[in-house]
C-alpha cells in the first residue's frame, strides 16, 4: 500500500463505491485500561456530583483509538486495505480493569 492510499475502516459490511475483491479473515485489537488511584479518586467525586466521569471518559477514548489502530495494523500485516463490519465492545474483566475489544473483517477492496 502506498502512502497515498487510504485505509478504510467501517462498521458496515460494505463500503459505498467499492467492491470487496478478497476477504482475508477476522482481525482484532484489544486495549485494556485501569483507573489509577488518582483517576478513581476523581471519578468517585464526579460520580457523587452526578454527570459524566470525565477522568475515565478520556482513558476509554484513548483505548478505543488504540484498539482500532491495533486491528488496522493486524489487517495490514495480512495485506488488507480495509476493515469492514468493525464491532467495538467494552467489558470489565476485573474490578477496575476495562478492556476495549474491536473485531472486524480484513478485506481488499477496489473502486467499483
Amino acid at each position: 500500500m502506498s502512502h497515498k492510499e487510504v485505509f478504510i475502516i467501517v462498521t458496515t459490511p460494505t463500503v459505498a463505491g467499492y467492491r470487496i475483491k478478497k476477504v482475508l479473515g477476522v482481525v482484532t485489537g484489544l486495549s485494556p485500561r485501569t483507573r489509577g488511584v488518582g483517576g478513581k479518586f476523581v471519578a468517585s467525586i464526579q460520580s457523587m456530583l452526578g454527570g459524566e466521569v470525565s477522568a475515565f471518559t478520556s482513558e476509554l477514548e484513548k483505548a478505543r483509538i488504540e484498539a482500532i489502530e491495533r486491528a488496522k495494523e493486524n489487517a495490514q500485516k495480512m495485506g488488507a486495505n480495509a476493515i469492514v463490519g468493525l464491532d467495538i465492545e467494552t467489558s470489565e474483566v476485573f474490578q477496575g480493569v476495562v478492556i476495549i475489544s474491536v473485531t472486524g473483517t480484513a478485506v481488499i477492496i477496489e473502486p467499483e
